[in-house]
């Protein structure tokens, strides 16, 4: 039956048991009732602070119960919700909400100076918690990117807010499903997943942080189904210590899908053995949704590095430097086009897309086909490093990096090289106890057998924290912009060269 999201509460607390858990984080649980009235609660407290049908409302909430509680508040007043990072410095924040032009910011910073705004620990006050006759939205959310040169830009998703709950629950969900979700909520496809577990009557397990031994925990604990990784968090489950994941039973999952990121071929072998192929399942496409790819883990055993076949909602495109389609097996620029035309599925605040005259659109990615359809993916066209006049793809660099058990993450950017043009630099993240010296020492000896010579760094940057966020992505123009500017400067930022230079073949 096709209901309002806003509805969604209301129409399973009528349904299911009285102790039914709608939403949980730690120690906080919400039964649909009480998400039914809490949300109907902030939904009247936001229309007193001026909210309309139609409007925008920024929330910059951590994951949490009142995350949820306050996007079905904002689609029962027929309004769209965008999620942010509650944490975006003031000059970024001040850019997107320039865009966005929100009625109402839910939480964020103090220093987001926001006109109206109420903070992160709101809790409506005198107001009814009963029903209410809900209006629609007409785009149900609005993300936000920075994309790989930092300008925001929003996406309005043309989708209205309304769910059909006797549908068919995307991505191999299933009703009643029990979905952990370990990513930040302001990240899209964490967004999307947890509001259509709901939207289907299932459960909504949440990390506030991820934290790997935890999420193995809870999986084990409240025999969880279906959950969404980035390959950054699915790296560092499979670093704990043997000892550690043999102690929980994850058997009871049915599905673990990962996008967002690359995923490093040898990674996405130890889970398919681990769990096994049939639950291993990988989605590539883009927020805007003008195309999708999907593979499983027994079709990428037969097309190792493939991110799958086009989805039938969509046409697919490579599109060489000269504006034509390349052959099979030759790389290009990745175009979409939805089945019902361009700019059907979204539209931008701040940006234009990157669209041909014929409506084809790219999201700045490159790949190949091969002669069954199955997509392989390089990398942004922006990111790639031009080394002696040979490309170089960051992402299969920091692929074969990481493979090292000493390093638990790789940033892999191009800095000027007098005579190459760009050099290969890597900034890496060490475990515990790790000696960057003896790891950078060995990792010529250790790439021999992943990389050619070319394409191993020339350079090693030693850093405490990995720089990529949670959603697994890192925006490499930024990094290599500012390592850049260091260099010019003469900033000594703990680069330390490879012990054999690297050679072209």
């Amino acid at each position: 039956m096709l209901i309002p999201m806003a509805d969604v509460p209301r129409w399973y607390a009528d349904r299911k048991p009285k102790d039914a858990i709608a939403v949980s984080h730690g120690n906080d649980a919400l039964t649909w009732e009480q998400l039914e009235r809490n949300a109907n609660r902030r939904a009247r407290a936001f229309a007193a602070l001026g909210v309309k049908p139609g409007d925008a409302v920024a929330i910059g909430l951590p994951n949490s119960n009142a995350l949820f509680e306050t996007t079905f508040a904002v689609w029962k007043l027929g309004a769209t919700p965008t999620s942010l990072s509650w944490r975006l410095p003031r000059g970024e924040a001040a850019a997107v909400l320039d865009i966005l032009k929100p009625s109402l910011v839910v939480g964020g910073e103090p220093d987001w100076n926001a006109p109206n705004s109420v903070p992160k620990e709101f809790v409506p006050e005198g107001v009814s918690d009963e029903p209410m006759h809900s209006p629609v939205a007409r785009y149900w959310k609005a993300m936000t990117s920075g994309g790989s040169t930092g300008r925001p830009k929003v996406m309005m998703d043309h989708q209205p807010a309304v769910t059909d709950t006797a549908g068919v629950p995307p991505l191999g969900m299933f009703p009643d499903v029990k979905l952990l979700n370990p990513g930040p909520l302001y990240h899209n496809a964490p967004f999307i997943v947890s509001h259509h577990a709901l939207f289907n009557g299932g459960s909504v397990t949440g990390l506030v942080k991820f934290d790997a031994e935890e999420t193995l925990r809870l999986i084990a604990s409240k025999k969880l189904e279906w959950v969404n990784f980035v390959p950054t968090m699915m790296h560092r489950i499979w670093s704990l210590p043997d000892e550690v994941k043999t102690k929980y039973d994850v058997s009871s999952l049915k599905i673990v899908f990962h996008m967002a990121a690359p995923m490093p071929p040898w990674l996405k072998e130890k889970w398919i053995e681990w769990i096994g192929p049939e639950k291993v399942y990988e989605l590539y496409g883009g927020t805007e949704r003008q195309g999708r790819t999907v593979i499983s883990g027994t079709e990428w055993l037969t097309h190792r590095g493939s991110v799958g076949k086009i989805d039938e909602s969509c046409g697919l495109r490579i599109i060489g430097e000269d504006g034509n389609e390349v052959p099979t097996g030759e790389t290009g620029e990745i175009y979409f086009l939805p089945k019902d035309g361009p700019g059907v599925t979204y539209h931008y605040i701040g940006a234009e897309p990157k669209r041909r005259p014929d409506g084809w659109e790219s999201l700045g990615d490159i790949g190949r086909l091969d002669e069954e359809g199955y997509l392989y993916l390089g990398d942004r066209l922006a990111d790639m490093v031009l080394r002696g006049g040979a490309n170089i793809y960051p992402a299969e660099v920091e692929a074969a990096v990481m493979a090292h058990p000493q390093i638990k993450s790789c940033t892999v950017v191009g800095l000027p090289d007098p005579e190459l043009g760009q050099r290969v630099h890597a900034i890496v993240e060490l475990t515990d106890g790790a000696r960057a010296q003896t790891v950078v020492d060995g990792m010529a000896g250790f790439l021999g057998d992943l990389l050619s010579k070319y394409k191993h760094p020339e350079s090693y940057e030693i850093v405490s924290e990995s720089l990529r966020g949670d959603d697994g992505k890192v925006r490499r123009t930024l990094v290599r912009d500012e390592r850049a500017a260091w260099l010019k400067d003469g900033r000594d930022f703990r680069i330390m060269p490879a012990r054999t230079t690297a050679a072209a073949d």
